[in-house]
């Protein structure tokens, strides 16, 4: 009855991936519809489906790396601003899933922007430089 003079726990910070530990977690998670495949080197850019370019992350996530380097980067490439892509990711504790995706595309020019997923990424400041 009195409910409202409970405390309430702060909103969380977004999904919590820390339990995924192993590659094996990751799959199934990604069998059951949790997870979804992105390339670290898009397909497009000459990317293979290979474990070495592979991370499972939360659905949404590859539409907007996608996205990023479908509008932003391949532009880009294009117009001869920028003939050098990398995207890297960056883990908390024992995860396999990335909790952000760092991209950098230059040469002679330069692009950079970070996806923030999950746990410390989501928390820190904007401004920071991300490692």
């Amino acid at each position: 009855m009195f409910d409202w003079f409970k405390k309430k726990s702060p909103p969380g910070n977004g999904p919590d991936f820390s339990e995924v530990d192993s590659l094996a977690k990751a799959e199934e998670l990604f069998r059951h519809g949790d997870l979804e495949k992105l390339f670290l080197m898009p397909l497009e850019f000459g990317g293979q489906d290979i474990p070495q370019n592979i991370l499972f992350v939360p659905i949404g996530i590859a539409a907007i790396k996608s996205g990023i380097d479908n509008n932003v980067v391949g532009p880009l490439a294009t117009e001869g601003k920028i003939s050098k892509y990398t995207a890297m990711p960056e883990y908390q504790g024992k995860s396999f899933v990335p909790i952000a995706i760092k991209i950098v595309a230059s040469d002679p020019g330069e692009f950079t922007t970070t996806i923030n997923i999950w746990g410390e990424a989501l928390t820190r400041d904007k401004n920071a430089p991300v490692p």
